[in-house]
């Protein structure tokens, strides 16, 4: 997410730097190409202008151009006033009220809606350990009810039964009566979608939101969208009480300027952001996390969040023995490709890490493929056990069996050979100079010879 903007800003902010010292003029010409990429970006204009005038009213202060690094100072105010626009701190579900806590989900149809309560649902879940019932409200369009059921059943969460016929309003009345009987903590509530606001789906919110007192109403809107998305969440706010927003689809814009309209506009905080078909593809929204990314900085908090995630304890432990014992075969090789496929893959991971962009451009230029990950899993899956277990006797026959296996070339398979080979290397060094030894020489004790 944020590609572009990203871009732009980097390449803005890198002429700035190199200048040294800064005036005015310098300054204002920045500012002016800051406002033609959040444009670009599809951020609001009256968002841009107040942004714009803020970040200027502190740039063109003494402190600013008499500073050693003013360049530096400039990018650290866009950072701050970026961290404010998006809102400042972040802000997590309220779940502060006497069990079983509704949430009710609003947006127009084709938001992500029904998705998004089953990502919701798994996450709070797995990380809050809450028990969740999931109830469909969506009696007009055909199948929503079922579509949520088949969610509930694939992320191991209750879903309410479905009675035929049954109103939206009593749905929501049977699903609290039900949590409440079975100790339920959560329940998400579903509500219909329409094309646009009308009055008829306004009037249905209304009455679901009376019946129920949510503890939460998220609006789910589609950052592709732009603008609109910004249009329907300020509708909804005025008309639904809208308390938090979740964003979906973030994986898919480069622009990401909904993200940065909707906070400014409306007033509500975003909460949470669907970044895949997954369900576990949904992030927590951190303003000051979301401006570092924007401006290269990276995110390492989040990239740490969704290692610790990710990776399986287990493994983990079976892996750091390995590497005590200096041992590393194409099994363990296996389980780092998929873990780095779980993690996002190799953009994902990049896009968090600061002072990626230009490595980026480079990849993008050399053909680096994303699905090198999955094709280098696929070799290893067409080796036998003994194969896997030591590398060294596949020959040149047996590198054709794989490469046929596979769908690749021998190239290919000697390419991920010398890949293994190489961290082989590296986790002998480890055992041979030990945890001290690695201390005192640094990676310089662990990298090849020249």
């Amino acid at each position: 997410m944020f590609e572009r903007l990203s871009g732009r800003l980097g390449e803005v902010f890198e002429r700035l730097t190199k200048r040294g010292a800064l005036g005015e003029g310098d300054v204002d010409e920045a500012l002016r190409e800051v406002r033609v990429a959040l444009l670009e970006a599809d951020v609001a204009l009256p968002v841009v202008k107040s942004f714009v005038a803020k970040v200027r009213t502190r740039a063109v202060g003494a402190e600013v151009l008499r500073s050693v690094t003013p360049g530096q100072m400039v990018i650290k105010i866009v950072n701050d006033q970026l961290v404010e626009m998006l809102g400042g701190e972040s802000a997590g579900l309220s779940l502060a009220a006497v069990p079983p806590v509704p949430i009710m989900m609003v947006g127009l149809q084709g938001s992500g809606k029904t998705t998004s309560t089953a990502k919701i649902a798994k996450r709070l879940t797995d990380r809050e350990k809450k028990k969740v019932l999931m109830a469909s409200l969506d009696t007009r369009r055909p199948a929503a009810q079922e579509q949520l059921k088949i969610l509930g059943e694939q992320a191991g969460i209750a879903t309410l039964p479905i009675i035929a016929g049954q109103m939206p309003v009593d749905i929501a009345k049977r699903a609290l009566q039900a949590a409440r009987l079975q100790g339920f903590d959560v329940v998400m509530l579903d509500t219909a979608g329409r094309l646009h606001v009308d009055e008829a789906l306004m009037a249905e919110v209304a009455a679901v939101h009376a019946a129920t007192q949510p503890a939460e109403v998220l609006l789910v809107a589609d950052a592709l969208t732009g603008q609109d998305a910004v249009n329907v969440a300020e509708q909804f706010k005025s008309r639904a009480g809208v308390t938090g927003i979740v964003l979906t689809r973030m994986d898919g814009d480069g622009r990401g300027g909904a993200a940065l309209s909707m906070r400014a506009i409306t007033g509500c905080p975003i909460k949470l952001l669907g970044t895949g078909e997954k369900l576990d593809a949904l992030e927590a929204f951190h303003p000051d996390r979301i401006a570092n990314r924007i401006l290269g900085m990276g995110d390492v908090v989040s990239l740490v969040e969704k290692a610790a995630e990710s990776i399986e304890q287990e493994e983990a432990e079976r892996l750091a023995e390995q590497f005590e014992k200096g041992h590393f075969d194409l099994n363990d090789l296996a389980q780092q490709l998929r873990q780095m496929r779980k993690m996002g893959g190799i953009e994902g991971l990049m896009g968090m890490l600061p002072g990626v962009g230009k490595m980026k451009k480079q990849m993008a230029a050399a053909n680096v493929d994303e699905r090198i990950l999955v094709r280098q899993e696929a070799m290893i899956q067409s080796m036998t056990a003994k194969e896997r277990r030591r590398p060294e006797i596949i020959a040149a026959s047996r590198k054709r069996r794989i490469a046929a296996g596979s769908g690749t070339t021998v190239q290919d398979v000697n390419r991920l050979l010398k890949q293994h080979k190489q961290m082989a290397t590296m986790m002998k060094k480890v055992k041979k100079l030990g945890k001290k030894g690695v201390m005192r020489a640094g990676l310089s004790g662990l990298l090849p010879k020249m």
